[in-house]
């Protein structure tokens, strides 16, 4: 059901040379707790994530907040709002598909959903429906399509937060769906077997976590590092940038908060255990913040999510046991690539319970399934800056969902 355990594998492979030569104790993924769950934003969150049509909204309206109270149900279909919280690095993946839900465009609209004279958007060749967009999804669940623009068949919210927090919302029933970068075993500290009996882990993209500099450092000549020196900048040996090849300045290092996914995967994956020390000036709850801080500065060096690149920051090549993995999608080894060591999957989990024995409700699966196609991928996925799932994965994440109507 959950493909954490299989990838571990995988990661255990291409990460070998940073679990092996990082100075920490034994890999023990203890949990990094967040606030507790309830559906708001994060601290310092105010939703704002760069994509398309994001303005911190998840699209909803009262409409949809009065299904949510009044939702009706059938033998087994409830159309109550199908509500996510949880990484502000998967947030915009999950809420610009959100705010595509709620919009339930119809199909000559060509733009966000369809095809007319003029566009057509991507993977439209696999669909060709003339359903709205949340009608055509949600009908492959046995949903009666409203088609109607801006009333779909349920609503969906999404709110931000971390990882850490998404995932705690998700155990304690406060939402549908838990948004996580880090795996559920780490933010929670729980072993594999009580993942696999408790949640489905559906993998909705990949990041190729990069680690920015500031624009200042860059053009000093600092466009690449070691995973070694990184490793000696994130645990205070190294703290000039000359001992490194740039200016005689001090490091000033940034860093995500303690119980978001980010913060998480880089610890696992760069000093090899989740819950190593760091010496860091500073951490942040949100990529965006990150983001500012390294544009406000001229020393600085951090990690975030990929989709949060920008002006005056730079992504630098990091060169790991003699592979020197670039940010260019043009180069020979790409932060890109699956064999990059801070390359982790991006996660939406579902809970399971005596209502839901299979893990994934119709609603959860109608909108999960939306991400699971090529205009998914494309749209939510690529188009903010993610990496896309490569087709055997797609469809081995269609099989964690229940069947269609």
């Amino acid at each position: 059901m959950s493909r954490d355990s299989g990838r571990q594998a995988d990661t255990v492979s291409r990460r070998k040379y940073l679990l092996t030569s990082a100075a920490v104790g034994a890999a023990g993924l203890a949990g990094c707790s967040g606030d507790s769950g309830n559906n708001s934003g994060g601290d310092g969150g105010d939703g704002s994530d760069g994509s398309d049509g994001s303005d911190g909204s998840d699209g909803s309206d009262a409409q949809g907040e009065s299904e949510e109270a009044d939702s009706t149900e059938s033998e087994s279909v409830s159309t109550a709002t199908v509500t996510a919280e949880g990484s502000s690095t998967v947030y915009p993946i999950s809420n610009k598909g959100s705010s595509y839900w709620n919009s339930n465009s119809p199909a000559s609209d060509g733009e966000y959903w369809g095809s007319n004279s003029e566009s057509s958007v991507a993977g439209w060749d696999q669909i060709e429906t003339d359903m709205n967009i949340a009608d055509y999804f949600a009908s492959l669940y046995g949903f009666e399509p409203s088609g109607e623009r801006s009333n779909p068949p349920f609503a969906t919210r999404v709110a931000l937060s971390h990882s850490g927090t998404g995932c705690e919302a998700v155990r304690d029933g406060l939402v549908d769906i838990g948004n996580s970068s880090g795996p559920i075993t780490a933010e929670l500290d729980i072993s594999e077997e009580e993942r696999d009996e408790n949640y489905v882990d559906h993998v909705v993209g990949r990041d190729g976590q990069p680690v920015f500099v500031s624009q200042a450092i860059y053009d000093a000549g600092v466009e690449q590092l070691t995973g070694e020196q990184i490793r000696g900048i994130y645990q205070g040996d190294i703290t000039n940038w000359s001992e490194v090849g740039g200016p005689d300045q001090e490091i000033y290092v940034v860093g995500r908060a303690e119980g978001s996914g980010t913060d998480t995967s880089f610890r696992l994956n760069m000093l090899g255990d989740a819950d190593a020390p760091m010496d860091v000036d500073s951490r942040f709850g949100q990529n965006q913040q990150v983001q500012q801080v390294l544009q406000d500065n001229d020393n600085a060096i951090g990690y975030m999510a990929l989709a949060f690149s920008g002006s005056g920051i730079q992504a630098i090549g990091i060169e790991f046991e003699g592979t020197l993995f670039e940010p260019d999608a043009d180069a020979e080894n790409t932060i890109f690539d699956s064999e990059y060591p801070l390359n982790r999957d991006l996660h939406m989990y579902t809970r399971i319970n005596d209502e839901t024995p299979d893990g994934t409700d119709m609603r959860e699966a109608a909108f999960l399934n939306m991400f699971l196609t090529e205009f998914g991928q494309q749209t939510f996925v690529e188009d903010v800056n993610y990496i896309t799932l490569p087709t055997s994965d797609i469809e081995a994440e269609r099989e964690k969902l229940p069947d269609q109507a």
